[in-house]
């Protein structure tokens, strides 16, 4: 039997608990699914558990992790039909969507979908990044939010953006042995940008925590190489070192745990799924969808909110989440447009400094790790294909990443491009001497998360359009 709701969002992080809360108060029947068993997405992760029980871990995570606490409890007192555990495999232009809960298939029919599927670590295909002991920068954090588990033995950072300082100031607080952060951001990187500064100043409160971080991280005695390349971790059956370059200065580090950062990209499995037009983005290297001011994708039906739409951190998909809401209940003439545009008016303005911040961050911060230089390092994870198989069909003949998957196999393990879709179209544009933007990505159908036989033969199609 097909569920039905005025308005289906899918993903309960920040942008998917504030739309769905705030769509709640105009009348509009909501249905919240969610993977994970918890609202909070990745940034509030166990956010509820851990502000009952886990004072310690909240007073390390800080006071941004802990506001996460209220956008939940606000969702869960609200008349949101809040299914956890509901992993969505399918979605189409109709607003029909196909989700699986314990190993049972389910369909529901929403007259609008807005889709919260947050934000993915970009991949860093170094050499040596599949080896037991690399994991990226926001898996260790996920750990210490889930299980307040610590990566084990001595550790090296290594990489760029916010969250690789944030995750070792945590990992610092929380009693880790942290024996270096690498990163590679240049000085010149820094002064290039300095144009973006004066537009940054209304965020100036993140320069300002930034700062902090860095004087924090500084004072625990850990040492930060900044400019770092040729990065490289080693080891047999385990990474065991860590090597790279800082200015004239070769690095090299025994360690037992190496954590990896290169920024988030828009997760867009579910917006390229159901052909919602995309973009390139330049300053980070990254797709995401074509969306107007309320996030309304070429897909009337769709609109995507937070950082699957482009990222802008947690208090921006918050404000996202709102908007969407809002037009959402327009649509659906539950208010009008004037009505609408004066509720979004406050929103817009709160949302604005956590915004204008972020042309400076992608300039300063821009990806490093975007195109593997040797042949030998692995690019799909999954099929254990090489970047050097990748170049050799692309001087072949290969046009594009869908070809690739058929001489390679590269994306089609069940991690469905997620975490090389990214490295193959900046491979093939290498190869050819092209813009990624004319490349393209990986074509996307459902399922976009595995799903048995067992629970496809027991749906019922006669209520799904197949």
């Amino acid at each position: 039997m097909t569920d039905s709701a005025d308005l289906i969002v899918i993903g309960a992080g920040p942008a998917g608990l504030a739309a769905a809360s705030l769509a709640s108060k105009h009348n509009l029947s909501i249905m919240l699914l969610d993977e994970q068993a918890a609202p909070g997405g990745q940034i509030y992760r166990n956010i509820e558990h851990n502000v009952t029980h886990e004072s310690e871990i909240c007073a390390i995570l800080g006071a941004e992790y802990a506001y996460g606490a209220a956008l939940a409890e606000t969702c869960r007192a609200s008349d949101v039909t809040y299914t956890p555990g509901a992993t969505v495999w399918r979605i189409d232009p109709d607003g029909g969507v196909a989700y699986s809960v314990d190993g049972a298939a389910h369909t529901a029919k929403g007259r609008r979908i807005i889709l919260a599927t947050g934000a993915l670590e970009r991949p860093v295909p170094i050499p040596g990044w599949t080896l037991p002991g690399v994991m990226t920068a926001g898996a260790a954090q996920t750990l210490l939010k889930s299980s307040a588990m610590l990566p084990s033995g001595r550790v090296v950072v290594a990489g760029a953006g916010p969250l690789a300082m944030l995750v070792t100031l945590q990992l610092i607080d929380a009693g880790a042995d942290i024996a270096a952060l690498l990163e590679t951001t240049r000085k010149r990187d820094y002064f290039s940008n300095a144009m973006l500064l004066p537009g940054a100043m209304a965020g100036q409160d993140y320069l300002r925590r930034g700062m902090a971080m860095r004087r924090a991280i500084r004072a625990s005695g850990v040492p930060i190489y900044g400019g770092v390349t040729e990065l490289e971790a080693r080891g047999d059956g385990q990474v065991s070192s860590v090597r790279g370059r800082s200015g004239g200065e070769r690095l090299t580090f025994e360690i037992d745990t190496l954590l990896l950062h290169d920024g988030v990209v828009p997760n867009i499995q579910a917006t390229r799924q159901v052909g919602c037009e995309h973009e390139w983005y330049d300053p980070q290297r990254y797709w995401r969808p074509v969306r107007d001011s309320w996030g309304t994708t070429s897909i009337d039906t769709i609109t995507v909110a937070g950082d699957g739409a482009g990222i802008s951190g947690a208090r921006a998909a918050e404000y996202l989440g709102q908007l969407a809401a809002l037009d959402a209940a327009c649509r659906l003439d539950k208010i009008n447009m004037a009505d609408r545009d004066s509720a979004a008016r406050p929103i817009r303005s709160a949302m604005q400094p956590h915004t204008a911040i972020r042309p400076l961050l992608d300039g300063i911060f821009s990806p490093s790790f975007t195109t593997p230089h040797g042949d030998d390092t692995i690019v799909c994870r999954c099929e254990e294909v090489t970047a050097g198989e990748i170049r050799t069909a692309v001087a072949q003949g290969v046009m594009g990443p869908n070809q690739i998957k058929s001489f390679t196999r590269c994306g089609m393990g069940p991690c469905q491009g997620r975490n090389c879709g990214l490295t193959v179209a900046e491979l093939i544009a290498d190869v050819q001497g092209v813009p990624v933007s004319d490349v393209g990505y990986f074509r996307l159908r459902p399922p976009i998360k595995p799903v048995t036989l067992g629970e496809l033969a027991a749906m019922d199609f006669s209520e799904t359009d197949s």
